[in-house]
């Protein structure tokens, strides 16, 4: 079956497959989004301690997901694996150490004779929290402001700055997506703790925290998609492979895909909704709501991946030299191991229906502070 497919169409299989795994692993950071909000929604020892045990349920998804992202990239587009994890690897290595301590925490955090005491494994998944999701947000921006590297013929390639990728974090347009991923998955959190959580006073506190939450997230996304609709954009020519900046790229690549326009504007709009709903509640919250918002987040980062890659687009533009820019063709590998590759994926809708069933089986009820005392794990 899937040795029958051109290189290009197996080429455009595994950017949809990577797409669909980074649009899921953001949604998943609605647990880091959680870890910065303890000391907001908790008040005292039981409450912060219901809300860590709350995320503690769903942290091994978000790990599991990046992990699995991360593999699928560097099976599929090697080249860039070898290019962003080898160059910005300051970056990279201070999201790892992020989410090295959120392991610890949650393992070591109520373990017997813990030394360093609750606080300091709380201060370490706050530093995950803040740090994965700026830096992740920040490192997929790059996709379409590009970096400062190289690629020789033999495919080596070199980054060409001394702060190996901390630059990226500099950028106004990359910040913005980083600063709108971080208030994003404070969002999706507060969604989640109305749905997971039976606890009065954490839910009223929720309330009040969405609107603090959701007002810079729409401030931060809305100057992010402006500056990239208005931005010149890397273009491939599509027969000499010769890389070109051609203005307004991805809003001309948002008309001409009209299925990604239709994607994106639904996501938004379903973002949106789940939000107000929420916000605009005055006695009883509908705890639905990271439902309508999470499947919305997916729709739109998965939309926003299609921009990069498709439509004869540089998906990993190089501002050091044009030409070294990296793109689904020239940056994949070979024919038969995206075909051996493809028959894998055939499992993946087996995986999606495990961790559905799981996730079902965990919170088939609200946690609450009894419960705590009940269970033989507490993290």
């Amino acid at each position: 079956m899937f040795e029958n497919l051109s290189h290009l169409a197996l080429q455009q299989y595994w950017w949809v497959i990577v797409s669909l795994l980074g649009s899921l692993l953001v949604f998943l950071l609605f647990v880091q989004g959680g870890q910065t909000l303890i000391y907001r929604l908790g008040k005292n020892e039981t409450e912060r301690t219901l809300l860590v045990n709350s995320l503690g349920r769903k942290w091994e998804f978000t790990f599991t997901t990046l992990v699995t992202f991360g593999g699928a990239f560097f099976a599929s587009f090697p080249l860039f694996y070898s290019t962003s994890f080898g160059g910005a690897y300051w970056v990279w290595m201070l999201i790892l150490f992020a989410f090295v301590v959120q392991a610890v925490s949650y393992e070591y955090r109520s373990k017997p004779g813990n030394l360093l005491g609750h606080r300091t494994y709380e201060i370490f998944l706050f530093l995950n929290g803040a740090l994965g999701t700026v830096l992740l947000g920040a490192a997929v921006s790059t996709f379409f402001t590009g970096s400062q590297f190289s690629v020789n013929e033999n495919n080596f390639s070199q980054w060409e700055t001394a702060t190996h990728g901390l630059e990226a974090a500099f950028n106004i347009q990359n910040l913005s997506l980083g600063l709108a991923v971080f208030f994003l998955s404070r969002v999706l959190a507060l969604l989640y703790f109305f749905k997971n959580v039976s606890n009065a006073a954490i839910i009223e506190r929720a309330k009040k925290q969405m609107v603090y939450d959701s007002i810079p997230f729409l401030v931060f996304f809305l100057a992010f998609v402006t500056m990239l609709l208005l931005q010149q954009g890397f273009a491939v020519n599509p027969t000499t492979g010769m890389v070109s900046m051609e203005p307004y790229k991805y809003l001309h690549n948002l008309i001409q895909m009209p299925v990604v326009a239709g994607i994106f504007i639904l996501g938004v709009l379903m973002v949106l909704l789940g939000i107000i709903r929420t916000v605009t509640c005055f006695k009883t919250c509908s705890d639905k709501g990271i439902w309508l918002t999470g499947i919305g987040t997916v729709l739109t980062v998965f939309s926003l991946f299609m921009l990069a890659g498709f439509n004869n687009t540089a998906f990993y533009p190089s501002t050091f030299n044009l030409q070294n820019s990296l793109t689904i063709q020239n940056s994949s590998s070979s024919h038969y191991t995206l075909t051996a590759m493809s028959y894998v994926s055939l499992f993946v809708p087996i995986v999606l229906a495990y961790i559905a069933y799981t996730w079902r089986a965990i919170n088939k009820t609200k946690m609450t502070t009894e419960e705590l005392n009940d269970e033989g794990h507490i993290y």
